[in-house]
């Protein structure tokens, strides 16, 4: 699931010169891909990384 999501205000990745009208980068929610739980394993070359929600609301991707 592709989500188009354009932030209202100012954030880090404008400061760094990152265009979000023009990223062609695929947009995902991570509500979405982690489903009703809290955690989502995402395998890359073999290898298992964790991504969770915090409390906070925050995402963490650990290996």
């Amino acid at each position: 699931m592709t989500v188009a999501f354009r932030p209202t205000s100012a954030s880090p990745a404008d400061a760094a010169g990152f265009d979000m009208e023009t990223d062609t980068a695929p947009m995902h929610d991570a509500r979405a891909l982690i489903g009703p739980g809290q955690t989502a394993q995402i395998v890359l070359d073999g290898m298992v990384y964790t991504l969770r929600i915090t409390r906070a609301g925050k995402l963490i991707l650990t290996k």
